[in-house]
């Protein structure tokens, strides 16, 4: 890697068509984090300062959000993978760790199977194997149907209607006006392709030819990706190891980040020598 591409700063590179923006700190074996949807690099702070000490920790704007350029609104999870690809390329990351929340897991998983050769591991969060993948028919049809409709609303309505279902109750105001100031800069036209791209997708069939160490981390209260999602997950992707986190939702590195920060390094350490 270019020792452009080193240290601490923020950076843009042109990927195909479009600029893709992305936070980078640190040396060391490359972790790139991949943020969920009404979110950018932003919402990775405390693990660009934390997790910097040992890796070079890599957080992108996917496309269509924070400083990155809006795709096409009806690409497909292929597509955004095949950015992702450029994106890694481009900066010269050799067998990245890949961690994904929420729609990264699913961009990270989908990324996997076309790329299989690039991850040194999965680190999936708060994951879905697509929401079609992981979540009954009838509840995947009322989440597209509300996501329509929350794409025409004003941002700050969008928010406050998706923020309780993102953390536990008792979450600090501190945290959720932090979280919410990073998703009310969203733009719909992102939404509109993450919603595209993630929504209808199902992963399952390729879970069990994932054969590289996997992590799987969730909120033991997480209200978009429960338990049982957990649990079929970590049946399904051989020698998986899943690490739940007690009294904590769906945005696990802001509820509880010394908590998510310690699993991950734990899981790499373990997992390094041996691969």
């Amino acid at each position: 890697m270019s020792d452009h591409h080193l240290g601490n700063h923020r950076d843009e590179v042109k990927i195909k068509n479009l600029k893709i923006a992305y936070q980078c700190r640190g040396k060391g074996q490359p972790l790139v984090l991949l943020h969920g949807a009404l979110a950018d690099s932003r919402v990775w702070q405390r693990q660009l300062d934390d997790l910097s000490d040992q890796f070079m920790v890599v957080a992108w704007d996917a496309p269509g959000c924070g400083r990155s350029s809006d795709p096409d609104e009806h690409i497909g999870s292929s597509d955004y993978a095949g950015y992702l690809a450029a994106f890694i390329k481009e900066l010269g990351l050799k067998k990245p760790h890949l961690l994904g929340l929420s729609f990264g897991s699913v961009l990270a998983l989908e990324f996997y199977r076309l790329y299989p050769a690039v991850p040194k591991t999965l680190l999936l969060v708060s994951a879905y194997a697509g929401w079609a993948g992981s979540l009954p028919p009838d509840v995947v049809e009322d989440r597209i149907q509300m996501v329509k409709k929350q794409i025409e609303l004003p941002p700050q309505q969008v928010v406050e209607s998706w923020i309780p279902t993102l953390f536990k109750e008792s979450v600090p105001k501190d945290v959720v006006e932090e979280l919410s100031a990073i998703m009310v800069e969203f733009r719909p036209a992102g939404l509109k392709a993450m919603l595209s791209a993630a929504a209808r997708i199902d992963l399952r069939e390729m879970l069990p030819t994932i054969n590289v160490p996997t992590l799987l981390l969730y909120g033991e209260e997480d209200q978009r990706s429960p338990l049982e999602v957990a649990e079929e997950m970590h049946a399904a992707i051989p020698g998986s190891m899943l690490v739940t986190v007690p009294g904590v939702g769906h945005v696990v590195n802001l509820e509880a980040p010394e908590e998510f920060n310690t699993e991950v390094r734990n899981f790499l350490q373990i997992v390094l020598p041996n691969i």
